[in-house]
């Protein structure tokens, strides 16, 4: 339930939200000090939240994690956080918060888009998985593959989801999609997809950008692209 609270408050740019399910985090662990997923939780939210400030810019736009002003980062949560997983991680068992809070903190340390240590995200979403029949992470797995195989494994992935009921329509798998294509150079495909993605998001704010996106691949693309 808390989880479900500070993902609503984050994806809504609801701060008192995202910050009253930390608070309620910070009390139960209290309450179960030696609980590594309650632990791991807690790591996730902070590691998340900790990127709130630089999500949107100046015109209140969606800014995407590979653009975003690192400097801009709440340092002191992404320290309190990777503290937390690096404590669970060695008491384990672990559990999906961990492995969640491990893939936050890969890329909050990494110093820039380009330095992820995608192998590593990659080998943490396969082990989250094997415990989770979740689409989105298999979604986000998909992401993972394709920037560490190239494009087109990504792609292969992403159309095997198509066909599951839980993700074949949501606007996420299509915004994958058209990110997978425009790394391929399908910048027809990619525009497409782009624009499939925004038809079908729910927020106002995710519209602009993905149509944003959409509309800076249609000064690129040709007659002949892809």
């Amino acid at each position: 339930m808390l989880y479900l609270i500070f993902s609503e408050g984050y994806a809504a740019q609801r701060a008192d939200l995202a910050t009253e399910a930390i608070r309620l985090t910070r009390l139960i662990r209290t309450l179960t000090p030696q609980d590594a997923e309650v632990a791991g939780l807690l790591a996730l939210m902070l590691l998340t939240d900790a990127r709130r400030s630089a999500r949107t810019g100046k015109d209140g736009d969606l800014v995407p994690l590979e653009s975003q002003d690192r400097t801009q980062w709440n340092a002191a949560y992404i320290e309190e956080g990777v503290a937390l997983i690096t404590a669970a991680l060695a008491r384990g068992p672990t559990g999906p918060y961990q492995l969640q809070a491990a893939i936050a903190a890969l890329h909050d340390e990494a110093p820039s888009g380009e330095q992820t240590d995608w192998p590593q995200i990659r080998a943490l979403y396969e082990l989250l998985l094997r415990i989770s029949d979740n689409p989105m992470v298999s979604l986000n797995h998909a992401v993972a593959v394709g920037m560490t195989d190239g494009p087109r494994a990504g792609l292969a992935l992403v159309d095997r989801l198509a066909g599951d009921s839980r993700v074949a329509e949501d606007h996420r798998l299509f915004a994958v999609r058209a990110h997978l294509l425009e790394m391929s150079g399908d910048l027809f495909g990619a525009r497409a997809a782009y624009l499939a993605a925004a038809d079908r998001a729910r927020s106002l704010q995710q519209q602009r950008y993905l149509n944003r996106r959409a509309a800076r691949l249609s000064t690129r693309s040709g007659p002949g692209s892809g």
